[in-house]
């Protein structure tokens, strides 16, 4: 029933035990995204809880992932301000706290944000930081994120889509000292 301010207001034990907690994001930035948390409400005393509640935004990482530019693009564009998200804890590194972001999709449904990033190719896997890699979760979520990121790399998608035969020509073409001089030459007789 606490509301959490900060990182630090979040007991140990439940990092330990990778308690999920609800929260209503605020906004996506560069150092991850900024949440508040929406506590439990106990129904006759919420308008009392309300009171007594600290004001703060709780910074999330997506744990497992490391952005790219186009990523952040994606999150900024895909999560709307005021949309509810839950968030299962798994570590906590100063001010931010590295989690797994699920964004609900319709009534029953539910997505990994961090999977979904690196299923579009908008990121690489990285350490999840804050778990022992020798844990059993550590390694059951990093396969999980691998497989993400392999079928991203399968299918061309995001910062592994390589470049067509054709466009490998083009470009060698266009960007040949030859050719640039040719351009140069025509556009200083239309000029002329």
């Amino acid at each position: 029933t606490t509301k959490f301010a900060s990182a630090f207001d979040i007991p140990v034990k439940f990092i330990e035990k990778n308690v999920k907690l609800r929260g209503r994001l605020h906004h996506v930035t560069e150092k991850g995204l900024e949440v508040e948390h929406i506590p439990i409400s106990i129904p006759f005393l919420a308008s009392l809880q309300r009171k007594w509640q600290s004001k703060g935004l709780l910074l999330v990482r997506l744990a497992g992932v490391e952005l790219a530019p186009s990523g952040m693009a994606w999150l900024q564009q895909e999560l709307k301000p005021k949309q509810t998200l839950w968030f299962q804890l798994l570590g906590r590194e100063d001010l931010a706290l590295e989690c797994l972001v699920l964004v609900n999709k319709g009534r029953f449904l539910s997505t990994c944000l961090n999977e979904e990033i690196l299923r579009q190719g908008l990121g690489r896997t990285a350490r999840i930081e804050g778990l022992h890699h020798e844990s059993r979760l550590y390694w059951k979520l990093h396969r999980r994120l691998l497989r993400a990121e392999l079928k991203a790399s399968r299918k061309n998608k995001g910062i592994w889509k390589e470049e067509s035969y054709s466009e490998r020509i083009r470009d060698r073409i266009s960007n040949n000292r030859v050719v640039q001089t040719l351009k140069q030459f025509v556009s200083w007789l239309r000029s002329s």
